[in-house]
């Protein structure tokens, strides 16, 4: 065998065991992201959050206001916001359950017919067993299953002592992460400053996570006028929460359109008893649906993720299963960040492509890279690499 043929063949070998080694890599990652998931999303939301209110307290320093000082004061406000919100959500969830026994009722009654049908299609069917198989006395035992959507909404989030753990850890990372955002530029330029440009790469991750959060809040906006103004034309009671409410749910992937349908319509069972105005509400939210998801969301944030809408739905499927909910809201983010990891590296273009919207055209390097390893295989012979103490 030739010294060139033995070089070409140990050059595919270490290729193949450096593939299988990312391979292993990116299991282990995603291990730990499933097993760490309250840590992995702790310092995901902080970082999030940080890169929003960034340009706030910015804001505040160019007026002379010390950083550490304007950071405290939006992270305080973003907290009182927030528990604003929480305060008039909780006011009203106590009204929907102490309306939620009128509600059960009206709800039996209005599906009544429609249970009796299907009791009568039991019944039937089991009329037409054999009546001559004698009867076989079985000891009858009843199994609780725990049902599985509310532990497949809290996963990532862990117990209910784990989500408060988050929500107190959250905001004191942010506050470090928006007084430390220099020496954290420094840090990060000092790791990876020879292989990308950190400060092209940081520009690109802030613009694309304000991006998102701006488009989504603009049309979470329209659809949320569009379904206060149709109920009010209803004169549903509540109008305004309940189509707010509904807007923000229909942004949800998947399971948004349920929950903004299911929202108003089990309000409007304390009002109405004819199927016209269930009809109306449903029809309405989902065309927004269709037109958010058709028009708005590829106008207001697909320009600004630039990935690809199989890419997404992908991402979706994928960070829905490892996080649950939080992973389905964080799910396109997460996405195009990944994406811009890929286009930070050249030799990572593959998978940009794999996920971007319009793909990049692939340097002449690679192709011709490409062109030398196919000539090198073609003319090594296929024959197992000799040992190193034997002698070519």
């Amino acid at each position: 065998m030739s010294p060139f043929s033995r070089t070409a063949l140990q050059t595919q070998l270490l290729a193949r065991i450096a593939i299988s080694l990312r391979l292993i890599v990116i299991s282990i990652v995603v291990a730990f992201c499933f097993m760490a998931s309250s840590v992995c999303l702790t310092l995901l939301l902080s970082v999030f959050l940080a890169v929003l209110v960034d340009p706030l307290v910015t804001q505040l320093q160019r007026w002379h206001i010390p950083r550490s000082l304007a950071a405290a004061l939006i992270v305080l406000l973003c907290m009182a916001s927030v528990g604003l919100a929480g305060f008039a959500s909780y006011n009203k969830s106590l009204e929907f359950v102490n309306d939620l026994p009128q509600l059960t009722s009206r709800l039996r009654n209005t599906i009544s017919p429609l249970t009796d049908k299907i009791q009568q299609v039991q019944d039937t069917a089991g009329s037409l067993t054999l009546s001559n198989a004698p009867a076989k006395k079985v000891t009858e035992v009843k199994i609780h299953e725990t049902p599985t959507w509310p532990s497949y909404i809290v996963r990532g989030v862990g117990s209910v002592w784990g989500a408060v753990v988050i929500a107190g850890v959250v905001p004191f990372l942010v506050f470090f992460m928006l007084i430390r955002k220099e020496h954290m530029s420094v840090r990060i330029e000092s790791w990876l400053g020879e292989r990308i440009d950190v400060p092209l790469f940081v520009a690109r991750a802030a613009k694309m996570v304000r991006g998102f959060v701006l488009g989504n809040l603009i049309i979470g906006v329209v659809m949320s006028a569009v379904t206060v103004g149709v109920l009010e034309l209803l004169k549903v009671q509540g109008a305004i929460p309940l189509g707010i409410a509904s807007g923000i749910l229909n942004l949800i992937p998947f399971l948004g359109l349920v929950l903004a349908t299911a929202v108003p319509c089990i309000a409007a069972l304390m009002q109405f008893t004819s199927v016209a105005p269930f009809m109306i509400i449903a029809v309405a939210v989902i065309a927004l649906h269709l037109i958010s998801a058709n028009i708005l969301i590829p106008k207001f944030v697909g320009s600004r993720v630039n990935i690809g809408p199989v890419s997404a739905t992908l991402g979706i499927l994928f960070w829905g299963w490892l996080w649950g909910v939080v992973g389905l809201l964080l799910a396109i983010p997460l996405t195009a960040f990944v994406k811009i990891v890929a286009d930070s590296h050249p030799s990572l273009i593959h998978l940009s492509n794999l996920l971007a919207e319009t793909p990049r055209a692939v340097p002449p390097k690679f192709l011709a890279r490409r062109g030398k390893k196919a000539r090198e295989t073609a003319e090594s012979p296929n024959k197992p690499i000799p040992l190193a103490t034997e002698t070519p």
